[in-house]
Formats: structure tokens, sequence, C-alpha cells
């Protein structure tokens, strides 16, 4: 009976003991705000290990003009936290499969709706496509040699970024455009109410993005009216007034923003007035 019972636990260790082993291509995700949108990417990343990636022809790993599932194992998904334009299309917040077909000098990326049938591609059907869009490829001067997605080329006004796929020596990009300006405009009447001293970011908000310069002038100015050693307040004053050709009041809120700047040490700010009042001549 010991015997017996000696056997089971032995077969019972068995069962559970694996051997984990590196996988030929390992899982990575990429995550980043754009705007104020939340952009995931995750996928496997397959190497090149000497063979052909992209061309024509048999002897080529992804050939031109067949769907690819763009990576390994269970394919690429995107999810977006907002709804976003890829390209020109629309695409609604949600995840998607990123696909492909692959071209010389262009191809065509599919965002598909049906995140269910993972990497295969014989149960694709056109109808569950989101969008489609054209990219250029490009070619890579140094070879990439484990599959790669980032997303690069964030804008500095925070409104566009590209997913960028890069394998052996090809690069591609897809364009992704995001709209926070109403997210920001129901902020900026819910948080002023609350708290006065929002005004200086709506203003600023107000004034970066063209929208009314007298009311971006309004709420910076009362910001920086009521915190005079605040010396980044009335620097962004001095900015509002200088393009409404108001070169007086510019002169003195960007003499008293550099004054405060001097007191607190900060010799940045010093720069940036001296700049600010040598336009104003």
């Amino acid at each position: 009976m010991k015997k017996l019972f000696i056997l089971f636990l032995i077969a019972g260790f068995a069962a559970q003991a694996q051997v984990i082993t590196p996988a030929p291509s390992p899982g990575a995700s990429v995550t980043t705000v754009v705007g104020l949108t939340d952009v995931k990417v995750e996928y496997s990343r397959p190497k090149a290990k000497g063979r052909k990636i992209f061309g024509q022809g048999t002897e080529y790993l992804v050939q031109y003009g067949q769907i690819w599932r763009t990576g390994a194992n269970a394919g690429t998904k995107v999810t977006f936290g907002d709804d976003v334009k890829v390209g020109t299309s629309d695409v609604p917040k949600g995840t998607y499969l990123l696909l492909t077909i692959p071209g010389a000098t262009e191809w065509t990326v599919i965002f598909y709706k049906d995140a269910s049938i993972g990497g295969d591609m014989t149960a694709y059907k056109q109808a569950n496509d989101q969008a489609r869009v054209m990219v250029k490829a490009d070619k890579l001067t140094e070879k990439v040699e484990t599959f790669t997605i980032e997303i690069s080329d964030l804008a500095e006004n925070s409104k566009t970024a590209n997913i960028q796929l890069a394998w052996e020596n090809t690069s591609v990009k897809i364009p992704v455009t995001v709209d926070f300006d109403s997210k920001v405009m129901k902020s900026i009447e819910a948080n002023t109410k609350v708290n006065p001293n929002n005004l200086f970011a709506a203003g600023v908000y107000y004034f970066e993005n063209g929208k009314d310069q007298k009311q971006a002038l309004e709420w910076v100015s009362k910001a920086a009216d009521a915190n005079p050693d605040f010396y980044w307040m009335s620097y962004q004053k001095a900015r509002i007034q200088k393009a409404m050709g108001d070169k007086a009041g510019a002169t003195t809120s960007a003499n008293a923003s550099k004054a405060a700047a001097s007191k607190a040490g900060n010799q940045d700010y010093v720069k940036l007035n001296d700049e600010l009042l040598k336009g104003l001549k």
C-alpha cells in the first residue's frame, strides 16, 4: 500500500512538472498616451534567423500581396482608449487585430474588429474590417533582427503619433490622430468652477490652440494677478498680450515675470522673458 502511495505521489509531481524554455517569438507590449488617449499594442516578436522576410515568391516568409497577422502566435492587438482616426478612417475606441498586406513600396493596414480569430488568417472576413489604410514602406539602413513595434513620432501638439513596424530592412508607419478638445473643454467648464486656479491652465490651452484669445487673456490675467510671485503665469500673460498686439501690456507682464523669476533664482525664465522683451522692441 505504501509503495502504491509513493507511485501516485511521483505521478502527481510528474504531471505538474514542466520544462521552461525561452519562447521563439516572445510576447511584448507597448503603451503610451497620445493626447489624452491610451494606446496599447500587444504582439509577439519573431526573429529573422537568417530567413528572407518580405518579398515576392515562396522563398519569403511574408509574401507580398498576402494578408499577414503582423507578428507571430495570436497576432497583434491594438487597443485605443478613445475614438481615433487612422489615416483618414474613423476607428472607435476598442481592441482590434492589426493585420497587414505587405507590398514592395506600400502596405495595406487593416484594423480588424473580430479579435477572437487571433492569428488564424483562414477565419478572416473583409466584412469585419473597421478600417483599411495605405501606408508607405521605407527601407532601413540597418537590419532589425527581431520584429519590433513602437509608438513613435508623438507630435508637439499631442494630436498625432505613428504606430511603427520594423523588421529586417523594412519600416512602416501607421498614422494615428486623436481628438482631445471636447474632453478638455468639459474639464475646463467643470474645474474652473471648483478651483479658480485652474483658470491659468484653461487660458493657456485656449491660447495655444487658437481659441478665443480675449477669454484666454482674461483667465490667465486673473490667475497671474492673484499670484504675483508665480512668474510662469505672468510670462504666459505676456505671451498672450504680445500675440494680441498689446506691446505695452506685454512689456509690463514680462518685466514682472522676469523680476519674480530672478528673485526665485530661475534663470531659465529670466532668459525666456529677455527673449520675449527683445521681440517687443
